[in-house]
C-alpha cells in the first residue's frame, strides 16, 4: 500500500487548482442530488450510434419525470471548466492529448468526422468536448466531497452524475477505443487522490461491455478498486474472471462476466453477493459509477436483459453504499458511459436518480416478456469470483 497522498487539501483550495465551481453551501445542503451536462452536440457522426441525441434523450426524460423541478432535490451544476491538461495528464499520456488536439484541428479542415480507430470517430469539436465531460466529472467529485465535509449525515450528502459525453471507459492511457476518447471516470479517481486526499477509490462499471480501460489504467494500483459486470464473450473481449490486477495491484481488479441473457436478477444477485462486499473489505473514501445503460434489453449492441427498474434498484443499492461505508461518507459519483437506444438510456438514467433519491420506480414494463435468466451459469460466475478473492 502507498503512502496517502499529500495534503489532504481543503475543498477551496481544490476547487481553485481544477477550475471547477462550487455550490454555495446552502445549494449543497438542500441538494440530494447533482447532475453536470456535456451534451458535445458538436462530436456526432451521421449512423454512428454513440450520437448527439443521446443526451437530450435522457434530459428529456428528466424532465418527463419532474427531475428537473426545484422541488425535485436534483440540482444541475453549471459554469464548469474542461479539465485541465495537468488532470488528463495524470492518466493520459501527454502526446495522445496533443494528438487528439491534431485530429480535432484535421477533422476541421476536412469539414467532416474521421475515424480514429474503426469504431471511434473524431470532430472538429472532440478534444473539446472530450475534455469538457472529464470537467464535468471533476467538478461533480469536487462539489460531492465539499458536501460531504458539511454535514455530518452520509444520506444527507448529495450524489453526483455526469451526464456528458464521449464516454471514456475503453480508452488507454495512449490511445483511443471504442467510442472512448479520455478516461473520464479514471480522470475523476485520480482527481479525487491528488486534490482531496481520498486516497482509496472504488469504481463500479456496470457498462455492458468489459471497461478494459479503465481496468488496464489502474491495475497495478492497490488504492483503486475497479469491479465491472459485463457480459461475456462481447467487445472488447477482456474482462476474464482470472484478470485480478497485477503487481501490487493484484486482487483489487474484480470481474464478473455474465452470460448472455443475464438481467435484472442477475445485476442484483452480482451486486448483493460480489460487490457490496468487496466495498465493505475496500472501505474506499469515495465511490465512482460507470454507469453504462446498453445491458438494457432494447440496446441493440448486447444481449443482456436489464429493464429501467434494474437501474433504479443499482442506484438505489450505490447510494446505500456509499452512506453505509464509514470511509466514504456519503460519496457517489456517476458517469454517463454507454446506452444506444434513446428511449432505454432516457428511461434508464431517470430511473437511476429516482432510484438515488430513494423515490419509487417509474417502469411499467412486464418482466414477463423477457426470457429466462440464466441464474445457474450466473451463480457459477459470482461463486468463482468469491473464490478467487475469498468474498
Amino acid at each position: 500500500m502507498r503512502a496517502a497522498h499529500s495534503g489532504n487539501t481543503g475543498v477551496a483550495a481544490a476547487a481553485q487548482s481544477s477550475g471547477a465551481v462550487l455550490l454555495p453551501p446552502a445549494s449543497l445542503t438542500a441538494a440530494r442530488l447533482l447532475y453536470a451536462t456535456a451534451g458535445a452536440a458538436g462530436h456526432d457522426s451521421p449512423g454512428h450510434p454513440e450520437c448527439a441525441a443521446r443526451v437530450p434523450a435522457i434530459l428529456e426524460a428528466l424532465e418527463t419525470h419532474g427531475l428537473t423541478a426545484r422541488s425535485s432535490g436534483v440540482l444541475e451544476l453549471t459554469g464548469f471548466s474542461a479539465a485541465p491538461r495537468p488532470a488528463v495528464q495524470l492518466v493520459h499520456a501527454a502526446g495522445y492529448v496533443a494528438g487528439l488536439e491534431r485530429a480535432s484541428a484535421t477533422s476541421a479542415e476536412r469539414e467532416r468526422a474521421i475515424d480514429l480507430d474503426g469504431s471511434t470517430y473524431c470532430t472538429a469539436s472532440t478534444s473539446s468536448d472530450a475534455c469538457l465531460a472529464a470537467g464535468a466529472a471533476i467538478a461533480l467529485v469536487d462539489n460531492v466531497v465539499a458536501a460531504s465535509r458539511l454535514s455530518a449525515d452520509p444520506s444527507a450528502v448529495p450524489a453526483g452524475f455526469a451526464v456528458c459525453r464521449p464516454p471514456g471507459h475503453h480508452c488507454l492511457a495512449n490511445e483511443p477505443m471504442g467510442f472512448c476518447l479520455l478516461g473520464n471516470v479514471a480522470i475523476a479517481a485520480r482527481h479525487a487522490q491528488t486534490q482531496h486526499g481520498l486516497q482509496r477509490v472504488m469504481i463500479f462499471d456496470w457498462d455492458v461491455h468489459h471497461g478494459n480501460g479503465t481496468q488496464a489504467i489502474f491495475e497495478h494500483d492497490p488504492d483503486v478498486l475497479f469491479i465491472s459486470s459485463h457480459q461475456a464473450g462481447i467487445y472488447p473481449s477482456t474482462g476474464k474472471a482470472s484478470e485480478v490486477g497485477t503487481g501490487d495491484g493484484e486482487g483489487a481488479t474484480i470481474n464478473l462476466p455474465l452470460p448472455g441473457d443475464s438481467g435484472h436478477e442477475a445485476m442484483l444477485a452480482a451486486f448483493d453477493e460480489v460487490v457490496a462486499p468487496a466495498a465493505q473489505r475496500f472501505q474506499p473514501d469515495i465511490l465512482l459509477v460507470s454507469a453504462g445503460y446498453d445491458a438494457h434489453w432494447r440496446d441493440p449492441l448486447a444481449g443482456l436483459q436489464c429493464r429501467s427498474s434494474t437501474f433504479h434498484a443499482l442506484g438505489h443499492r450505490a447510494k446505500l453504499l456509499a452512506d453505509e461505508l464509514p470511509s466514504c461518507r456519503g460519496r457517489l459519483v456517476m458517469l454517463l458511459e454507454g446506452g444506444y437506444d434513446l428511449k432505454a438510456l432516457g428511461e434508464s438514467v431517470a430511473n437511476t436518480f429516482l432510484g438515488v433519491l430513494g423515490e419509487a420506480a417509474a417502469d411499467n414494463f412486464n418482466p414477463a416478456l423477457l426470457r429466462d435468466e440464466p441464474m445457474d451459469k450466473v451463480q457459477q460466475v459470482l461463486r468463482e469470483a468469491r473464490r478467487v478473492h475469498g468474498l
